[in-house]
């Protein structure tokens, strides 16, 4: 009887073990394909279950200042950081979303404007105040006519990236 049950144990072990040996290659696989089409930024994160820039409008118009939900979508980028690639600026369908990265971790390339890219992270809407609005005016190297134009604050729907897949 001691037998059959160390004879028992043995065989779940070894079926158990290539079982998970068979998880890991596929989980190698798409890793190489997510790599072959994106530049990974912050965080690993994955294309899977990923909302459109409309569907994350919807999301923003559902909040209200200080409300903040976990998200992950797609998007083009309108504008980067000129300075160090600190920032970028997304449209979500007719509005815009400015993107911060989570605890200055990481940056994006200074040549990234246009492309495509799936982001994940904290989604919030917020009131930007004017001092700020102009720092950010003058990171995008506006001149100082059009920063001083910048006098009210703005409510912002604004997101912190926590990871970022870059289209190649």
């Amino acid at each position: 009887m001691k037998n059959v049950i160390k004879f028992c144990a043995v065989a779940l072990l070894v079926f158990g073990a290539c079982k998970n040996e068979k998880v890991e290659k596929t989980s190698e696989k798409e890793g190489t394909e997510i790599a072959m089409n994106f530049d990974s930024y912050g965080d690993k994160i994955s294309e899977e279950n990923v909302m459109t820039s409309d569907e994350m409008l919807a999301k923003f118009s559902d909040m209200k200042v200080g409300d903040t939900i976990n998200a992950k979508f797609a998007s083009k980028i309108n504008e980067v950081c000129s300075k160090k690639g600190c920032w970028m600026k997304l449209p979500v369908g007719e509005e815009e979303t400015m993107v911060r990265f989570k605890d200055y971790g990481f940056f994006m390339p200074l040549d990234a404007k246009d492309r495509e890219v799936i982001i994940e992270g904290k989604a919030f809407v917020q009131e930007t105040s004017v001092e700020e609005l102009q720092h950010y005016a003058e990171d995008a190297g506006k001149t100082k006519e059009e920063i001083a134009l910048i006098t009210e604050p703005k409510k912002e729907f604004a997101f912190e990236a926590n990871g970022v897949l870059l289209k190649k």
